[in-house]
């Protein structure tokens, strides 16, 4: 089972500087926990502050890797920042370049890509483009808003070769369900960042 949390510093409270202090740590705590992906996707910094941030996030999940699993951290959009940062890779919008393009800007390693996709098309396209992974949903209802895709439509994503996680309204109690529609993980904000993050990483795997 695939985890894969995904970062908002916006969601702590404090000044900026804490809510990166606690954002760091939380990025800490979930490579100690064997969280397997890790993305940064502070969308609102400018291009400077965001490498600066991820080089302090690379180094910590370097530092706190265990052995057991290689926490891995991906940025958002930004592969001029992964790579400057470097970062293991990149996660990419639905509309953004595709996986193949997003490669060619590495030259001395093979990146992660991971691709957001909303449809059973975007999956496919992003397969065909050589992501390694495709983040799909929102599978359930997110906070604030009444939109989803529901579990047939990430059972039908999931049947094509390349791994998908779901997003979406994620809990501990509807993670199961999301395994049992073949999905390969789960990917989420909140159920990570909101709460013990071992104590949920240690029930998810058990179930």
């Amino acid at each position: 089972m695939l985890l894969y949390y995904i970062t908002d510093r916006q969601q702590f409270s404090g000044s900026e500087a804490r809510r990166r202090e606690l954002l760091l740590t939380k990025i800490a705590q979930a490579a100690r926990a064997d969280v397997d992906y890790i993305q940064l996707r502070e969308r609102d910094l400018p291009a400077r502050e965001l490498e600066a941030l991820a080089r302090q996030a690379v180094q910590i999940c370097r530092e706190t890797r265990n052995g057991k699993r290689e926490t891995k951290l991906l940025i958002n959009s930004r592969s001029d920042v992964a790579l400057a940062a470097g970062a293991d890779g990149v996660h990419l919008r639905s509309d953004d370049i595709s996986a193949a393009d997003a490669r060619t800007i590495w030259v001395q390693r093979r990146p992660i890509v991971a691709v957001s996709c909303h449809t059973t098309e975007e999956v496919r396209r992003a397969e065909a483009e050589g992501a390694d992974f495709a983040v799909f949903g929102p599978v359930f209802e997110k906070v604030g808003t009444s939109l989803s895709v529901g579990l047939e439509a990430l059972r039908a994503a999931c049947l094509g070769r390349m791994p998908v996680m779901a997003i979406g309204g994620i809990t501990r109690e509807n993670a199961r369900a999301c395994l049992e529609a073949g999905a390969a993980g789960i990917a989420a904000i909140r159920l990570f960042q909101q709460s013990e993050i071992a104590s949920v990483v240690e029930g998810l795997r058990k179930a």
